[in-house]
Protein backbone atom coordinates (compact mmCIF):
# COMPACT_ATOMS: atom_id res chain seq x y z
CA UNK A 1 0.00 0.00 0.00
CA UNK A 2 1.40 3.43 -0.30
CA UNK A 3 2.86 5.55 1.92
CA UNK A 4 0.27 8.52 1.01
CA UNK A 5 -2.82 5.99 1.54
CA UNK A 6 -1.68 4.67 4.62
CA UNK A 7 -1.68 7.83 6.23
CA UNK A 8 -4.84 8.61 4.73
CA UNK A 9 -6.43 5.55 6.55
CA UNK A 10 -5.15 6.98 9.38
CA UNK A 11 -6.29 10.60 9.05
CA UNK A 12 -9.82 8.28 8.01
CA UNK A 13 -9.87 6.94 11.13
CA UNK A 14 -9.13 10.09 13.58
CA UNK A 15 -11.56 12.37 11.46
CA UNK A 16 -14.66 9.60 12.13
CA UNK A 17 -13.93 8.64 15.74
CA UNK A 18 -11.94 11.36 17.20
CA UNK A 19 -8.37 9.52 17.80
CA UNK A 20 -5.39 8.41 15.45
CA UNK A 21 -5.24 5.24 14.58
CA UNK A 22 -1.56 4.11 15.96
CA UNK A 23 0.14 4.49 12.72
CA UNK A 24 -0.93 8.07 11.82
CA UNK A 25 1.63 10.02 12.80
CA UNK A 26 4.40 7.14 11.70
CA UNK A 27 6.55 8.43 8.87
CA UNK A 28 6.47 6.70 5.51
CA UNK A 29 9.26 4.19 4.95
CA UNK A 30 9.91 6.09 1.19
CA UNK A 31 9.38 9.20 -0.06
CA UNK A 32 5.87 10.35 -0.08
CA UNK A 33 6.22 12.56 -3.08
CA UNK A 34 5.13 10.84 -5.75
CA UNK A 35 1.86 9.34 -3.93
CA UNK A 36 0.70 12.74 -3.10
CA UNK A 37 1.38 14.12 -6.92
CA UNK A 38 -0.95 11.38 -8.15
CA UNK A 39 -3.53 12.08 -5.24
CA UNK A 40 -3.15 15.74 -4.45
CA UNK A 41 -2.40 16.74 -8.29
CA UNK A 42 -3.79 14.03 -10.30
CA UNK A 43 -0.46 12.57 -11.83
CA UNK A 44 0.21 15.92 -13.78
CA UNK A 45 3.56 16.94 -14.74
CA UNK A 46 5.35 19.51 -12.22
CA UNK A 47 7.57 21.47 -13.47
CA UNK A 48 10.44 23.03 -11.59
CA UNK A 49 9.25 26.35 -9.78
CA UNK A 50 12.56 27.93 -8.83
CA UNK A 51 11.42 31.25 -11.26
CA UNK A 52 8.01 31.04 -10.45
CA UNK A 53 7.66 30.95 -6.70
CA UNK A 54 9.55 30.86 -3.37
CA UNK A 55 8.88 29.04 0.21
CA UNK A 56 10.74 30.00 3.55
CA UNK A 57 10.97 27.83 6.93
CA UNK A 58 12.96 27.63 9.12
CA UNK A 59 15.84 24.63 9.01
CA UNK A 60 15.08 23.74 12.26
CA UNK A 61 11.94 24.81 14.03
CA UNK A 62 11.81 26.33 17.24
CA UNK A 63 8.66 25.51 18.04
CA UNK A 64 6.72 22.49 15.77
CA UNK A 65 3.37 22.97 16.36
CA UNK A 66 3.42 27.33 15.00
CA UNK A 67 6.46 26.64 12.21
CA UNK A 68 6.36 30.04 10.06
CA UNK A 69 6.14 29.32 6.53
CA UNK A 70 6.26 32.77 3.52
CA UNK A 71 5.00 31.80 0.09
CA UNK A 72 6.27 34.26 -2.57
CA UNK A 73 5.33 34.61 -6.04
CA UNK A 74 8.57 35.24 -8.44
CA UNK A 75 7.12 36.24 -11.79
CA UNK A 76 8.87 39.04 -13.48
CA UNK A 77 6.66 42.12 -14.49
CA UNK A 78 6.93 41.69 -18.07
CA UNK A 79 5.67 37.78 -17.84
CA UNK A 80 1.82 37.59 -19.23
CA UNK A 81 0.94 34.25 -16.77
CA UNK A 82 -0.56 34.70 -13.83
CA UNK A 83 -0.15 32.53 -10.68
CA UNK A 84 -3.71 30.89 -10.08
CA UNK A 85 -3.30 28.69 -6.46
CA UNK A 86 -0.72 28.08 -4.29
CA UNK A 87 -0.66 24.55 -2.76
CA UNK A 88 1.10 24.10 0.33
CA UNK A 89 1.85 19.89 0.90
CA UNK A 90 3.92 18.94 4.37
CA UNK A 91 5.22 16.05 2.82
CA UNK A 92 5.17 13.72 6.51
CA UNK A 93 2.14 14.89 8.14
CA UNK A 94 -0.94 13.01 8.39
CA UNK A 95 -3.15 14.98 6.25
CA UNK A 96 0.14 16.15 3.82
CA UNK A 97 -2.37 19.31 2.56
CA UNK A 98 -1.72 22.11 4.83
CA UNK A 99 -3.76 24.67 2.59
CA UNK A 100 -4.44 25.33 -1.06
CA UNK A 101 -4.83 29.50 -1.66
CA UNK A 102 -6.44 30.89 -4.61
CA UNK A 103 -5.44 34.13 -6.10
CA UNK A 104 -7.70 36.81 -6.88
CA UNK A 105 -7.92 37.35 -10.42
CA UNK A 106 -7.38 41.49 -9.52
CA UNK A 107 -5.58 41.68 -6.01
CA UNK A 108 -2.11 40.66 -7.87
CA UNK A 109 -1.31 38.87 -4.41
CA UNK A 110 2.73 38.34 -4.22
CA UNK A 111 3.26 37.11 -0.88
CA UNK A 112 1.34 34.92 1.79
CA UNK A 113 2.81 33.75 5.28
CA UNK A 114 1.24 31.66 8.09
CA UNK A 115 2.21 28.77 10.94
CA UNK A 116 1.53 25.55 10.44
CA UNK A 117 2.24 22.27 12.42
CA UNK A 118 5.28 19.62 11.48
CA UNK A 119 4.84 16.37 12.57
CA UNK A 120 8.12 14.47 11.53
CA UNK A 121 11.36 16.02 9.98
CA UNK A 122 9.81 16.49 6.14
CA UNK A 123 10.34 18.13 2.68
CA UNK A 124 7.64 20.81 2.45
CA UNK A 125 6.65 21.85 -0.90
CA UNK A 126 4.93 24.40 -2.80
CA UNK A 127 3.07 23.89 -6.13
CA UNK A 128 2.09 26.27 -8.04
CA UNK A 129 -0.58 26.32 -10.48
CA UNK A 130 -0.22 29.56 -13.54
CA UNK A 131 -2.18 30.82 -15.64
CA UNK A 132 -0.63 28.77 -18.98
CA UNK A 133 -1.93 25.81 -17.10
CA UNK A 134 1.17 24.35 -15.39
CA UNK A 135 2.06 23.53 -12.28
CA UNK A 136 5.42 24.67 -10.94
CA UNK A 137 7.06 23.14 -7.37
CA UNK A 138 9.65 23.90 -5.05
CA UNK A 139 10.71 22.13 -2.02
CA UNK A 140 12.79 23.18 1.33
CA UNK A 141 13.35 20.71 4.46
CA UNK A 142 12.53 21.21 7.85
CA UNK A 143 13.50 19.36 11.21
CA UNK A 144 10.82 19.53 13.39
CA UNK A 145 8.75 16.55 15.23
CA UNK A 146 5.54 16.40 17.03
CA UNK A 147 3.49 19.57 16.31
CA UNK A 148 0.35 17.63 15.45
CA UNK A 149 -0.05 16.26 18.66
CA UNK A 150 1.37 18.95 20.42
CA UNK A 151 -1.03 19.87 23.39
CA UNK A 152 -3.17 23.31 22.95
CA UNK A 153 -1.92 26.48 23.67
CA UNK A 154 -5.20 27.92 25.23
CA UNK A 155 -7.40 25.66 27.64
CA UNK A 156 -11.12 24.04 26.47
CA UNK A 157 -12.79 27.53 28.25
CA UNK A 158 -10.36 29.70 26.68
CA UNK A 159 -10.56 28.40 23.12
CA UNK A 160 -14.29 28.26 23.34
CA UNK A 161 -14.56 32.22 24.42
CA UNK A 162 -12.31 33.13 21.45
CA UNK A 163 -14.13 31.04 19.10
CA UNK A 164 -14.75 33.20 15.74
CA UNK A 165 -13.09 36.40 16.66
CA UNK A 166 -11.37 37.60 14.02
CA UNK A 167 -9.01 40.68 13.70
CA UNK A 168 -7.96 42.36 10.93
CA UNK A 169 -4.80 44.34 10.71
CA UNK A 170 -3.54 46.61 7.30
CA UNK A 171 -0.17 48.18 6.53
CA UNK A 172 0.63 50.51 3.81
CA UNK A 173 3.91 49.77 2.20
CA UNK A 174 6.39 52.17 2.39
CA UNK A 175 6.17 55.18 -0.88
CA UNK A 176 2.77 53.83 -1.51
CA UNK A 177 -0.23 56.75 -1.46
CA UNK A 178 -3.21 56.27 0.97
CA UNK A 179 -5.44 54.89 -1.41
CA UNK A 180 -4.38 52.31 -3.68
CA UNK A 181 -0.82 50.75 -3.81
CA UNK A 182 0.85 47.41 -2.83
CA UNK A 183 -0.40 46.53 0.94
CA UNK A 184 0.24 43.58 3.92
CA UNK A 185 -2.82 42.84 5.49
CA UNK A 186 -3.58 39.99 8.18
CA UNK A 187 -6.40 38.21 9.16
CA UNK A 188 -6.40 36.41 12.77
CA UNK A 189 -8.87 34.05 13.63
CA UNK A 190 -9.97 32.90 16.81
CA UNK A 191 -9.70 29.06 16.78
CA UNK A 192 -8.67 25.88 18.45
CA UNK A 193 -7.82 24.23 14.72
CA UNK A 194 -7.67 20.51 16.82
CA UNK A 195 -5.39 18.27 14.89
CA UNK A 196 -7.29 15.04 16.03
CA UNK A 197 -3.57 14.39 17.52
CA UNK A 198 -3.82 16.23 20.42
CA UNK A 199 -5.14 14.63 23.91
CA UNK A 200 -6.86 16.39 26.76
CA UNK A 201 -4.73 16.31 29.33
CA UNK A 202 -7.29 16.27 31.76
CA UNK A 203 -9.25 12.95 30.30
CA UNK A 204 -6.19 11.59 28.31
CA UNK A 205 -9.08 11.42 25.59
CA UNK A 206 -8.16 12.45 21.86
CA UNK A 207 -9.61 15.83 20.82
CA UNK A 208 -11.77 15.16 17.69
CA UNK A 209 -10.48 17.03 15.09
CA UNK A 210 -11.93 20.63 14.70
CA UNK A 211 -10.42 23.23 12.43
CA UNK A 212 -11.05 26.35 9.91
CA UNK A 213 -11.56 24.57 6.29
CA UNK A 214 -12.05 27.54 4.30
CA UNK A 215 -11.28 31.12 4.60
CA UNK A 216 -12.43 33.53 1.91
CA UNK A 217 -11.42 37.81 1.66
CA UNK A 218 -12.95 40.12 -0.20
CA UNK A 219 -11.60 44.06 -1.08
CA UNK A 220 -15.23 45.60 -1.22
CA UNK A 221 -16.44 42.98 -3.70
CA UNK A 222 -13.51 42.31 -5.32
CA UNK A 223 -12.17 38.69 -4.30
CA UNK A 224 -8.35 38.75 -3.26
CA UNK A 225 -8.10 35.45 -1.34
CA UNK A 226 -9.29 31.99 -0.38
CA UNK A 227 -7.71 29.14 1.75
CA UNK A 228 -8.92 25.42 1.65
CA UNK A 229 -7.22 25.03 5.43
CA UNK A 230 -6.42 21.45 6.94
CA UNK A 231 -5.60 20.09 10.26
CA UNK A 232 -1.55 21.23 9.97
CA UNK A 233 -2.73 25.07 10.13
CA UNK A 234 -1.79 26.64 13.45
CA UNK A 235 -4.06 26.92 16.62
CA UNK A 236 -5.70 30.76 16.11
CA UNK A 237 -4.82 30.82 12.04
CA UNK A 238 -2.98 33.68 11.26
CA UNK A 239 -2.93 34.68 7.86
CA UNK A 240 -0.55 37.59 6.41
CA UNK A 241 -0.17 38.41 2.88
CA UNK A 242 0.36 41.19 0.21
CA UNK A 243 -1.81 42.51 -2.72
CA UNK A 244 -2.21 45.79 -4.57
CA UNK A 245 -4.89 47.88 -3.01
CA UNK A 246 -8.35 48.76 -5.53
CA UNK A 247 -9.08 52.05 -3.13
CA UNK A 248 -11.39 49.83 -1.60
CA UNK A 249 -13.37 51.23 1.45
CA UNK A 250 -13.97 47.92 3.08
CA UNK A 251 -12.47 44.55 3.94
CA UNK A 252 -14.52 41.42 4.28
CA UNK A 253 -13.96 37.99 5.25
CA UNK A 254 -15.82 34.97 5.79
CA UNK A 255 -14.87 31.86 7.58
CA UNK A 256 -15.98 28.38 8.42
CA UNK A 257 -15.18 25.02 9.99
CA UNK A 258 -15.43 21.51 9.75
CA UNK A 259 -18.77 21.55 12.36
CA UNK A 260 -20.44 24.11 9.96
CA UNK A 261 -19.53 27.37 12.09
CA UNK A 262 -19.39 30.48 9.55
CA UNK A 263 -18.30 33.69 10.99
CA UNK A 264 -18.00 37.03 8.93
CA UNK A 265 -17.23 40.25 10.04
CA UNK A 266 -16.07 43.44 7.57
CA UNK A 267 -13.58 46.53 8.71
CA UNK A 268 -13.87 49.86 7.16
CA UNK A 269 -10.33 51.05 6.09
CA UNK A 270 -9.71 54.17 6.60
CA UNK A 271 -8.00 57.24 4.71
CA UNK A 272 -4.51 56.31 5.57
CA UNK A 273 -5.38 52.24 4.83
CA UNK A 274 -4.19 51.35 8.62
Amino acid sequence: MPGYLFRLLGIAGLLLFGAPLAFAATPAATDPWPGLVQDIFNNRAISDGSDVIAIEMPARAEDAAIVPVILRTKLSASDSRQVLSITLVIDQNPAPMAAKFQLGPDAKVSEISTRVRVNNYTDVHAVAELSDGQLYMVKTYVKASGGCSAPAAKNADEAKARLGQMRYRQFAKAGEGPASGVREAQIMIGHPNNSGLQMDQVTQLYVPAFFVNELRLWQDDSLVLTMEGGISISEDPNIRFTYVSNGAKRFRAEAKDTEGHVFQRDWKIDDSGI
